[in-house]
């Protein structure tokens, strides 16, 4: 690995990705806008950024992500964090991350997942 890929490695995973099918960032983080995060609204466009930026510095999740082109209950947050842990191939082990869902249920679920997956690298 050159000096270069090096530093373009760190670059690349300078931006925090915001997940949320309705709102914007002002509604969860007062002091910060939509210029402050990459913004996506569904499972594969999280997916899609992550694999082509990098890990993010912080991904803010949501869980319910409405419906998909089809009228079905589109793949929620929860999804795209088992994605990270168990396909994605991205060490994990730095991820900082924030649940802004209104679902208790879900975002204990993410929280939980995530929590214990980073807890787990970190013993190894």
């Amino acid at each position: 690995m050159t000096k270069y890929s090096v530093i373009f490695k760190k670059l690349k995973m300078q931006y925090k990705l915001f997940l949320d099918d309705i709102r914007d960032v002002n509604i969860v983080y007062k002091n910060l806008t939509n210029d402050d995060f990459v913004i996506v609204r569904n499972f594969e466009d999280f997916k899609a950024v992550i694999l082509e930026k990098g890990l993010p510095e912080l991904i803010s999740f949501d869980n319910d992500l409405g419906l998909d082109a089809n009228d079905q209950v589109a793949e929620d947050g929860y999804a795209c964090a088992k994605w990270l842990v168990y396909e994605s191939g991205i060490d994990l082990q730095n991820l900082k991350f924030n649940v802004h869902s209104s679902n208790p249920v879900a975002s204990q679920q993410i929280q939980g997942l995530l929590d214990n997956y980073i807890k787990h690298l970190k013993s190894q």
